[in-house]
């Protein structure tokens, strides 16, 4: 029971001490009905690139309700789709521009008590002046394949 803990302890410190950005939900559809506790549902989030400004995604991912989503040990799915746009001037920081920060995570939510996680992360495409948020879901023994990307084109204003 002692090592449980410890590792609760240190995933949950993991997963709460990212620098990665948090979503502001922006809505939410129920996918299956449940009736004495809450609905499975679709939810979508928005956040903002924390090291580029101007640059926007909306996420929408699973998540579980009945009784373990209610009381949060559900597992949600690896179902995920991301949506990128530039909403503003973009100015590409030194470190992304020149290629240094490839791969760096922008986004990471718990989609389960312990071991699984939906994040996204960021990849400078200098040849296309393309910024790509790839989102896909891990898990520390066995991951899932399913991934989305999105592009965003840099222009100027």
């Amino acid at each position: 029971m002692h090592k449980f803990i410890s590792t609760f302890l240190l995933s949950t410190t993991t997963i709460l001490g990212t620098p990665a950005a948090w979503g502001d939900e922006v809505g939410e559809v129920s996918t299956k009905f449940r009736l004495a506790s809450p609905n499975d549902k679709i939810i979508v989030e928005a956040f903002d690139d924390p090291r580029i400004p101007g640059a926007t995604c909306y996420l929408s991912h699973a998540r579980k309700g009945g009784l373990s989503g209610a009381i949060g040990i559900a597992e949600d799915t690896s179902d995920a789709s991301i949506a990128c746009r530039q909403t503003g001037k973009i100015e590409l920081p030194e470190g992304i521009a020149n290629g240094d920060d490839d791969g760096e995570e922008v986004f990471k939510k718990r989609t389960s008590m312990l071991f699984k996680s939906l994040q996204v992360v960021r990849f400078y495409d200098a040849k296309r002046k393309v910024i790509v948020y790839l989102s896909y879901s891990d898990k520390v023994i066995d991951g899932s394949p399913k991934n989305s990307i999105s592009v965003v084109p840099i222009r100027i204003y």
